[in-house]
Parts: structure tokens; sequence; C-alpha cells
């Protein structure tokens, strides 16, 4: 095991966060500050990898593709939150796991009909096609490269948003008490859709970002929520910085567990069971991870300041 491979994974690992972060991001605004439990935020994943790269296909262009795809995704969102969303607020959130899952069956059966069930391929744009060289003498891909810069870039824009514009202090304000906001005549409504709308629109930018790497198939958002949800019970519900945080942890844990757990229980247990508890162990890690936090820190690494 050469550190140059060590830190390759270690990259891997920090692309994947970032990459949860962007799913991450959306997700714990909307509950940190709507209160509602969005089963259907891997769904806006799904729909801006597909309109994307549908944009991109048809306008010859990676950049306007991923601009149409946002945009278009951010337009979704909207749609979903002005037509469904807002009648679940004042509803528990049973009614809202129920209601956000039939978006699922929704969003999965309306990609079926529009572009049919194969997986798509995607891939990335010649001029991010090729590799970088590290200082370990490795080469590393340019666009999982290009993927953690523009995820820490859309971090420190959310961070700035947050903590220091108008509509920063109008999300925080709203999820500590949106009663008073509301009688402080803000237009609580158009802020909850404005909010949805740009976690619609992080989802679908890391849909877009992971179209070359993973396949466009419909129901490819189920399988990164559950990862999404363990970042935000880790970081802490409403926290950008603990989105940020958690989603780089998951993603160095995971993807190093599943790189070099097998190999390392080799060394110390016969090779055919490390070969079977290896990839199960490394699934679980995460969990694991999960149930270590919440006994140490229930409310999350970093919880949202009330």
């Amino acid at each position: 095991m050469t550190f140059s491979l060590v830190f390759e994974q270690l990259l891997n690992g920090l692309q994947f966060g970032v990459t949860l972060f962007l799913m991450a991001a959306g997700l714990t605004l909307v509950l940190g500050i709507m209160n509602v439990v969005n089963l259907a935020h891997g769904s806006l994943y799904m729909v801006g990898a597909y309109l994307a790269l549908a944009a991109a296909q048809w306008t010859g262009s990676y950049l306007l593709g991923a601009a149409l795809g946002l945009f278009g995704t951010l337009v979704v969102g909207m749609g979903v939150e002005v037509v469904v969303l807002r009648t679940l607020y004042d509803r528990d959130h049973l009614d809202q796991v129920l209601a956000t899952f039939g978006l699922i069956l929704f969003f999965n059966e309306l990609i079926a009909i529009v572009w049919g069930r194969a997986s798509l391929f995607a891939s990335p744009p010649s001029w991010l096609s090729g590799h970088i060289d590290l200082f370990t003498g490795s080469r590393y891909p340019a666009y999982r490269a290009a993927i953690i810069l523009v995820g820490l870039v859309t971090a420190l824009i959310l961070w700035y948003v947050v903590t220091r514009t108008r509509l920063g202090m109008l999300i925080r304000a709203g999820a500590s008490n949106r009663t008073m906001v509301a009688a402080l005549g803000v237009n609580i409504r158009l802020l909850y859709t404005v909010v949805f709308g740009f976690g619609a629109a992080l989802a679908g930018l890391a849909g877009l970002m992971a179209g070359p790497i993973y396949n466009v198939q419909p129901g490819m958002g189920e399988l990164v929520l559950i990862q999404v949800f363990v970042v935000v019970v880790i970081g802490g519900i409403g926290s950008i910085r603990g989105a940020l945080v958690g989603a780089i942890i998951v993603g160095i844990v995971d993807t190093l567990g599943r790189a070099f757990l097998k190999p390392l229980m080799a060394t110390i247990i016969s090779a055919p069971a490390a070969e079977s508890a290896g990839p199960a162990l490394a699934s679980m890690l995460i969990y694991l991870l999960m149930a270590v936090v919440l006994a140490i820190r229930p409310q999350g690494l970093f919880p949202a300041r009330g």
C-alpha cells in the first residue's frame, strides 16, 4: 500500500464528499428551515443529471447544458414546493414522508417514460477528459479534480450567502421563528419557495457532475439519498458547515473503507474470510460512524444555532 495510492483514494473520498455535500446542503436547509422531510431530494439529483445530459446533447456544449440543467432543476424544485410541499408544512412528518415517497415514484416513472429505463452514458467535456500530475508522481483525472473545486467553491458561496447577505438573514430567521418573520412582513411562502428551489438546484448540480462518473438511470437518486441523510445527521440538521464537514468525513471514510478494509483484514484473518467480511464491513462504516456521533453528540457535530 503506497502513499501515492492512499493519497489518490483520499482525493476520491474528497470528491465523493463534496458531491454528497451539494445534496446535503439543500436537504439540510429544507429540514432545518422548512421542517419538511423530503425523501424526493434524490429525485431532484436524478432530474438534474437527465436534464443536463439532454441539454448538453441538444446544444453541443457541456457548460451550456449544465446551466440549462441547473435552471431546469431549479424550476422543477419550485414547482414541487408550490404544488405539493406547500400543503404539508402543517402536517406531521409521516404525511410528508408518504407524499414525498409518492414523488419518488412519480419522477422515476416520468424519467422512464421520457428517456427509457436503460442507463445513459454521460461523458465529461473534452477539456476535462485528461489528467493532472500529482506531487506523488501519479496522475489524477482532471474531471474529478474539477468536481472537488466546484464543490468547495459552492460551499464558500453558500457560507457567504447564509452568513453575510439579507437573504441569508431571512433564511436564518425563518429557521428560528417563521411566525415572527411572517408577522414582520416577510413573504414566508416566497422565501420557502426560493429556499427549496435553490436546494433542488444544488441537488441537480450534484447529479449533473456525477453523471459522467456514475450511471445516469431511473432511481439513481435513491442510491445516494441514504448516505446524504447520514451526512445531515452527522453534521447537524440545518447547518451548512455541518453538512460540509459531515460530507467530507463520510466520503473519505466510505472510500477508504471500500478500498483498503478488505486487504487490511486479509493480513489478520484468512483471505476467504476477508473476501466475504471486508465489503460487508466497509458498507457499514458510515452507519457505525453515525451511531458513534449520535452517542457522543446527539445534535450532530455542528448543529445550527437556535
